[in-house]
């Protein structure tokens, strides 16, 4: 428990001397500035346990990679952005992770399906719709409801860490289907990974691999403090179904 506390406080440490302040942004490690949360310096920082720091910088990081992800899929599947009708990939992108207040997550592109329903929109070879959108709300509204429906955590928070570990599975049981699902027309849903001349491009599977390893580290530093048991399930990924949450 010692370890853990120490990695926590050191983690807290580097992120704080990360930030830059006439800019008022942290640099964030996936190589994106992020905007420096409102509650940063406030008072209230004083109800906030230094694994609730922990759990703020994993949720804006991840959120963070999913941006990240969108503009990536964008990029290699120009089409996508079109279909959903909510403007370029930057405007859909800073709409989705910028206002969720507004959306919560309700996307008519998608009738309104969110978490695992929209994530199985995107793997689906019927679906006509924006498989980025699809995919990455899903991931996201997903992501939140795995941390209690919260996005800023604090001493009363108590946030459920099995949710947390089958939230990463999932994210793993999707990569794989993402990669291994066929269209009507027998190509990729969506293009990812490629082999180049040059080499590989494996960008898309590290930073999925980033997410799902921050989300792993956290539900075991909480199931720790807590003393809870986390139940790892061993069923072969490529028949898994996704995990519901508790």
């Amino acid at each position: 428990m010692k370890g853990i506390g120490c990695s926590i406080v050191s983690m807290i440490l580097l992120a704080a001397c990360s930030t830059t302040p006439e800019g008022g942004y942290i640099d964030s490690p996936n190589g994106r500035p992020l905007p420096m949360r409102q509650d940063r310096n406030a008072l209230h920082q004083l109800v906030k346990t230094d694994l609730d720091r922990l759990t703020d910088i994993e949720y804006i990081e991840n959120a963070a990679s999913l941006r990240l992800l969108m503009l990536k899929l964008y990029k290699r599947n120009p089409i996508e952005a079109h279909k959903s009708g909510l403007g370029t990939p930057d405007q859909i992108a800073t709409y989705v992770f910028e206002q969720a207040d507004t959306h919560q997550w309700h996307f008519d592109a998608l009738g309104g399906a969110q978490d695992t329903a929209a994530i199985k929109l995107a793997l689906n070879a019927q679906f006509s719709g924006d498989r980025v959108l699809a995919l990455i709300v899903g991931m996201q509204s997903m992501l939140y409801r795995a941390h209690g429906n919260k996005s800023a955590f604090f001493l009363t928070d108590s946030i459920e860490p099995q949710n947390l570990y089958n939230a990463a599975r999932n994210i793993e049981i999707a990569v794989w289907k993402l990669s291994t699902a066929k269209s009507t027309h027998g190509g990729p849903l969506l293009l990812t990974n490629s082999m180049q001349a040059d080499g590989q491009n494996l960008s898309f599977e590290r930073e999925f691999s980033k997410i799902i390893g921050r989300m792993d580290l956290l539900a075991l530093a909480l199931a720790e403090k807590s003393q809870r048991f986390i139940s790892r399930l061993t069923q072969s990924i490529t028949a898994a179904p996704f995990l519901p949450f508790r």
